[in-house]
């Protein structure tokens, strides 16, 4: 049974642990219930303060911010105003009508003081609780505890708690799911329960959650016999027993349900087993508060855990109060004052980004966190059979995306080691300008802040420039030593086929021997479409006039779902695979791209591999892939609030070398962008699969309107020196991976 468990666990969630890192608010100790195994709950004669004060609750997420911390635990008893008249006389005192009126403005407070999500527990609630709470809460919680209405009669740890009775209990974390709130319940084993009403309960959870979708995680939490309450003497729950009622709860709710057990609850030495019983979740754990639950089990300490959790064979790692899966479609899930905060937040898997590195900021990138696991063998496994040459599908190039401890450095040199079958120890690099004839644009991708909508200045002036500038432009690239002119521009209203015509012309006419590497995908489709031409006649057109290889942007990512949010007017996902078959089709060779970490998932990166991998199997077109993380700062989605902050570093060491993995043998080429990595950031890439450093580009503008700080221009001699700081041989190329002729080539080769 146990195996059974593991084996769902690993298939659903891999081989990470995640925790909460929080602060722990005990709200209101007072409570109208009289459980009769809580210490939580007490009365107004030893709580002191009915409620805790602003400033009180201010100090303890104070200290959360200081501790890294990134959740608010709410924790109280149910409506203590009906029982005790010093919880009414604090409300009124305080101008609140109720417990979680109160509750609304310090969460509220919380939230926009310290940055903290708030994760609430007060207990049972209606459709106006859940609607009045629900703007500043990220999550809430209610634990059943058990579906079993025995446990509610005379003698049973439930007599004489009205809100423990099961089908209040059911009907509260019901009203959650009707209000789309991220929902944590579960169970507590050991209070006089049989495991038939264990299993009950767990399907209960089951049924709800197939109805609704919101339960984020289910605690499976042993009880504990606690000095001075009536059940002190009550024997608990063994290991074992526990472990069973785990595995039960993983078979019974599936591999992708988020299993948790409390870390303090066991020793040590136990926390293996659980893991292999089927738990991936320890839970909210403080550096700063007490479990004040159980105040006698503290928390264990983080570097602790992670260890302890590595031993098992998995990784730990953070994650927010709202669940990766539904933080993943927050829109769905959460108010709509909370959602850009937590998109924000978050990383391609719905897990926190934890460093400050961000692309384009300039930043130095983050050192890798030591590995406290080795491979595991389902990476191995997919390893192995990418080595042999097989080719992967996307279940397999997901997982190697979500790689962590040792299996992430095991990709890494997988790549490293392909890099050096295709290519061997040289770095390369072109000299070329990038010429972005206007930002005018009749289309409105929420990644772009290059392109304006019309001549009047939005996030800076609008231009055009004249055939003759373009022509002066390429011939000053030249005579500098450039090998390549790059051309792109926004679709102006004005453009039709022709003018890709005459800017051919213009460049040609200028610079006579420059390689012409212009024009993306959708300005050929506008282009033809204005003419009324099929693409392969326009583009044989264009060939002939002297267009020598097309740029391969405008992908962003080859998955209509996430096209039609971040460039719903822009041609499909077909339709550019359509033009680049047909480029192909008439001798013209092109880059590909992926533009990542916006609103896209490590499945739509996975299928976006596949697809270039598909049709450079088909036309062998394509000279090089290049990843070109999501540059956030000034990018519209972003400033809606509604993509995320670009990919974490993780991710950008990731996608370059599972690039190289996947897209091995068939394009031997892997490009990192300085522009928007830095070249600290790319020298560190060349140990992960890439080979190349792209173009000194003379003047980017397109990464620099959104944000990016990394400068026009990466000169040759900081191509070279960036080379020799990785230790590797650096030669010019031409824009199809020729050697650079010695007239062409200030520095041709340098050996470190």
């Amino acid at each position: 049974m146990m195996a059974m468990a593991e084996a769902a666990t690993l298939e659903a969630q891999g081989p990470v642990v995640t925790y909460s890192r929080k602060v722990f608010i005990p709200l209101t100790r007072l409570c109208r219930d009289v459980c009769h195994y809580c210490t939580f709950a007490t009365t107004p004669a030893k709580a002191g303060p009915a409620y805790l004060s602003p400033e009180t609750i201010r100090e303890i997420a104070r200290a959360g911010v200081a501790a890294g911390c990134r959740e608010a635990l709410f924790t109280l008893g149910d409506r203590p105003e009906d029982r005790y008249p010093a919880a009414r006389e604090a409300l009124a005192a305080s101008g609140h009508r109720s417990t979680l009126d109160y509750l609304r403005d310090m969460a509220a407070m919380v939230l926009a003081e310290s940055g903290l999500l708030p994760h609430l527990n007060p207990g049972l609630m209606d459709a106006a609780d859940y609607a009045a709470l629900r703007p500043v809460a990220a999550s809430m919680g209610l634990m059943l505890e058990s579906s079993a209405d025995r446990l509610c009669e005379r003698g049973g740890p439930h007599f004489g708690s009205p809100d423990k009775r099961p089908a209040a209990r059911l009907a509260a974390i019901e009203e959650a799911g009707k209000a789309s709130i991220p929902f944590t319940t579960g169970l507590l084993i050991g209070i006089g329960e049989t495991r038939r009403e264990r299993i009950e309960t767990l399907v209960a959870i089951r049924d709800l959650h197939a109805r609704y979708g919101h339960i984020q995680e289910v605690i499976v939490q042993n009880f504990r016999a606690k000095p001075g309450t009536r059940m002190a003497r009550h024997p608990e729950p063994s290991l074992d027993d526990h472990l069973w009622t785990i595995a039960a709860a993983r078979l019974i709710l599936g591999g992708a349900m988020t299993i948790q057990a409390p870390p303090n609850l066991h020793d040590e030495v136990a926390l293996a087993a659980l893991i292999g019983a089927g738990v991936n979740d320890w839970g909210g754990v403080s550096p700063v508060t007490p479990d004040h639950v159980n105040p006698e089990k503290p928390w264990p300490h983080l570097d602790a855990l992670a260890e302890a959790t590595a031993r098992a064979g998995r990784s730990l790692r953070e994650r927010l109060a709202i669940g990766p899966r539904h933080a993943l479609d927050v829109d769905r899930w959460a108010d709509p004052a909370l959602a850009p905060r937590i998109r924000r937040a978050i990383d391609g898997r719905g897990l926190p980004r934890t460093e400050d590195w961000a692309p384009g900021t300039g930043e130095t990138p983050p050192a890798l966190p030591r590995s406290r696991r080795g491979r595991s063998r389902r990476i191995d496994a997919v390893l192995g059979r990418a080595a042999s040459g097989e080719m992967l599908g996307d279940a397999d190039i997901t997982a190697l995306f979500g790689a962590e401890d040792g299996d992430l450095h095991a990709v890494l040199a997988t790549a490293d080691q392909l890099r050096r079958q295709a290519v061997g120890e040289t770095v390369t690099y072109v000299v070329n300008r990038n010429i972005n004839y206007t930002n005018i644009c009749l289309y409105k991708c929420g990644f772009c802040a290059f392109s304006k909508g019309s001549t009047r200045s939005e996030r800076g002036p609008a231009y055009r420039l004249d055939l003759d500038e373009v022509g002066r432009r390429a011939a000053e690239a030249w005579d500098r030593g450039a090998t390549e002119v790059c051309l792109q521009g926004g679709i102006h209203p004005a453009f039709d086929g022709r003018t890709y015509v005459d800017i051919v012309r213009a460049v040609r006419a200028a610079a006579p021997d420059i390689h012409i590497h212009a024009f993306s995908p959708l300005e050929i489709s506008h282009g033809a479409e204005t003419l009324g031409l099929p693409v392969q006649d326009y583009l044989a057109r264009l060939r002939a006039e002297g267009l020598s290889t097309l740029p391969g942007t405008a992908a962003e990512i080859l998955a209509p779902e996430v096209r039609a949010i971040l460039c719903p007017d822009k041609l499909s996902a077909d339709a550019w695979l359509e033009v680049m078959r047909a480029a192909h089709g008439v001798g013209l060779r092109s880059t590909a791209t992926i533009m990542f970490g916006h609103v896209d998932r490590y499945e739509h990166w996975a299928g976006h591999l596949i697809r270039v991998r598909a049709l450079q199997t088909e036309t062998g077109g394509f000279t090089e892939f290049v990843p070109l993380p999501f540059v956030h700062m000034e990018a519209p989605i972003w400033r809606k609030g509604l993509a995320r902050s670009g990919p974490s570093w993780r991710e950008t060491l990731l996608m370059h070398a599972v690039a190289r993995i996947v897209l091995h043998p068939v394009i031997p080429n892997i490009q990192a962008s300085w522009v928007k990595l830095g070249a600290d950031g790319v020298r560190r890439l060349l140990d992960c699969g890439v080979n190349d450093l792209g173009g000194v580009l003379m003047d980017e503008s397109i990464t620099r309107a959104a944000g990016g700080a990394n400068g026009q221009c990466l000169d040759r001699e900081a191509m070279i020196a960036l080379a020799h700081t990785a230790g590797r041989t650096i030669a010019q190329r031409t824009t199809c991976y020729d050697r650079v002729e010695e007239r062409r080539s200030a520095s041709l080769e340098y050996q470190p």
